[in-house]
């Protein structure tokens, strides 16, 4: 495979000498490691023992080889050396300050990503002028974010990740798989992951990125709030509803997002909601316990992970019916949460208490769906989780709805 340009045969436990291709010359310490019994030109690894075969082959072919290419090979030597020191001199001169940092990559760049990855990666360094804080759009638990303008993929947010602790290296592999598991996602609301690149200097992760920002930053001010009308918030929660049930039931393994609210729902020009930030997700294995140290953003997450540390997918239930009230309610619900669960019913009138009271009073057919979401909300609240509804029950309820409306409109 001559043409191979990349190669990561990490952990595999694989033995003898590695394949004398550019690929495997150029691959990094990450993707050799986990194989104690490679051997090779490569840094990291031993070098390969000659065989009885070969040691005979050499002796007889010595005396032959030398004369053959002693002096034209000292002469080409002679000559690179000559080279080599009118290049440095010249290169010492006209040396970048922001290479003599060290900004720009060393060869051992590691990276997943559906570009080319060692591009990627000096491009992003170069446009953030070494990840400037000019640059940065916000910051998380897990890292910064910043824009960054790209002349090979126009704009894309980049997520920064703080430095990884010894403890947080045992799990890389777990970590990289499940990277590979989330570039594969393919929704119309889930913000699209690109890559992920790591060097000894940086580690993140870029994304497509979405003009409007974040939900909580849209409800947060007067003037954009008016703006996200109630058809429009209707809307997202529909949106937001598709993209959970697809992480739950429609991608393989199932993923638990673990960490959803308003800040993690970001919306592109025509305020479609996608939803964002997997940096505590979770692949839900069949075979395993998915327990793991709590992650989430407080306000939004389920009761039951007060005293378990088990994850499932209705701990995203939860924090969608909380998501659903704050759209609605134009902030988060706070306390109305334990008053709406204990006296809510059918009958019951929206009130200002519920509703943005920024916005013009809903007409009548918007009422009516804001009604069934309150509803829906509260039963994703309910302290017994495995009585919360799934996410594909409540996305296809909303489908239903949309598709009577559509009728609707169309009969009138």
């Amino acid at each position: 495979m001559r043409g191979l340009s990349y190669v990561d045969i990490s952990y595999n436990e694989l033995e003898g000498p590695i394949p004398d291709s550019r690929a495997f010359r150029d691959a990094g310490f990450e993707a050799l490691q986990g194989n104690k019994g490679l051997c090779g030109n490569v840094q990291g690894l031993e070098p390969c023992k000659p065989s009885v075969k070969q040691k005979d082959n050499t002796k007889k072919n010595r005396k032959v080889m030398f004369s053959i290419i002693f002096f034209p090979l000292l002469g080409v030597l002679l000559l690179l050396l000559a080279l080599s020191g009118i290049f440095f001199i010249r290169g010492k001169r006209k040396k970048d300050p922001q290479v003599e940092k060290g900004n720009l990559p060393s060869k051992n760049v590691f990276s997943i990503s559906t570009f080319d990855g060692k591009t990627m990666y000096e491009e992003i360094i170069r446009a953030t002028e070494d990840f400037h804080a000019s640059y940065c759009i916000g910051k998380g638990g897990f890292g910064s974010v910043y824009k960054v303008e790209l002349p090979s993929a126009d704009i894309v947010a980049v997520k920064k990740l703080h430095s990884l602790s010894d403890s947080q290296y045992t799990s890389q592999k777990e970590f990289l798989n499940e990277i590979k598991v989330l570039l594969e996602i393919r929704h119309r609301n889930i913000v699209k992951l690109h890559g992920f690149c790591s060097s000894a200097r940086y580690s993140f992760l870029f994304y497509e990125y979405l003009e409007r920002g974040s939900l909580a930053s849209v409800l947060s001010k007067e003037v954009t709030a008016k703006e996200l009308d109630w058809n429009k918030r209707v809307d997202i929660v529909k949106c937001v509803s598709h993209a959970h049930s697809y992480m739950h039931h429609d991608s393989f393994p199932p993923i638990v997002h673990r960490d959803i609210s308003s800040s993690n729902i970001l919306l592109d020009t025509n305020y479609v909601a996608h939803i964002s930030d997997f940096g505590t997700a979770k692949i839900l294995k069949p075979d395993s316990s998915n327990c793991t140290a709590f992650a989430g953003t407080y306000g939004y997450v389920a009761p039951e992970l007060a005293f378990t540390t088990k994850i499932t997918e209705k701990c995203d239930v939860y924090s969608f019916g909380v998501i659903v009230l704050e759209v609605i309610k134009g902030e988060h619900p706070g306390d109305i949460i334990t008053t709406l669960s204990s006296t809510w019913t059918e009958e019951n009138m929206l009130t200002e208490d519920v509703l943005d009271q920024r916005l013009p009073p809903p007409s009548r057919n918007v009422v009516h769906e804001l009604r069934n979401m309150v509803e829906i909300a509260i039963q994703c609240l309910n302290a017994d989780s495995q009585s919360r509804p799934t996410m594909g029950m409540i996305s296809k309820l909303f489908l239903s709805s949309s598709i009577r409306k559509r009728k609707r409109l169309y009969q009138s």
